[in-house]
C-alpha cells in the first residue's frame, strides 16, 4: 500500500517504473516521490488519507497500531478499532483482518455467536 494515495501497486509496476526510469523512488501510481525520512513523511501522508476517510489507508494505519511500525506504540485495541471503522467504509481487507481477531481471540472478547 502506498501512503501518498492509498493505492496498491504490484511490485512489477514498482520494477518497470524503476527499470523505464520514469521516475526515482516515486509511488508508479501518483508519481509522488519517495519519502526521505520514510517514518515521518509516509506517516504523515497516511494520516492524510485516514483524515479523508480512506478504508485502505485507515486498514493499514490499523496495520501499523498492530505491529507496533512507524514510531506508533503496539495497540491492538486501537488496531480493532480502527480496523472496524475500515470495514465499515468498505474494505474487505479490513473485515478480514476482523475475522481474524475474532477466530483467534486476540484483542477481543471472546463471543461464541460472532
Amino acid at each position: 500500500l502506498r501512503p501518498c494515495c492509498s493505492k496498491l501497486v504490484c511490485k512489477g509496476c514498482c520494477l518497470m517504473t524503476r527499470k523505464n526510469q520514469v521516475m526515482d523512488n516515486a509511488c508508479p501510481f501518483c508519481r509522488t516521490p519517495e519519502a526521505k525520512n520514510v517514518d515521518v513523511e509516509a506517516l504523515g501522508r497516511l494520516q492524510k488519507r485516514v483524515a479523508a476517510r480512506d478504508p485502505e489507508a485507515i486498514c493499514y494505519l490499523g496495520d501499523l497500531y498492530c505491529d507496533g511500525e512507524c514510531g506508533l506504540e503496539k495497540d491492538e485495541s486501537r488496531a480493532s478499532e480502527l480496523w472496524t471503522e475500515a470495514a465499515e467504509l468498505g474494505s474487505i481487507r479490513a473485515l478480514e483482518k476482523i475475522g481474524a481477531l475474532y477466530y483467534c481471540s486476540e484483542g477481543v472478547a471472546l463471543d461464541e455467536a460472532k
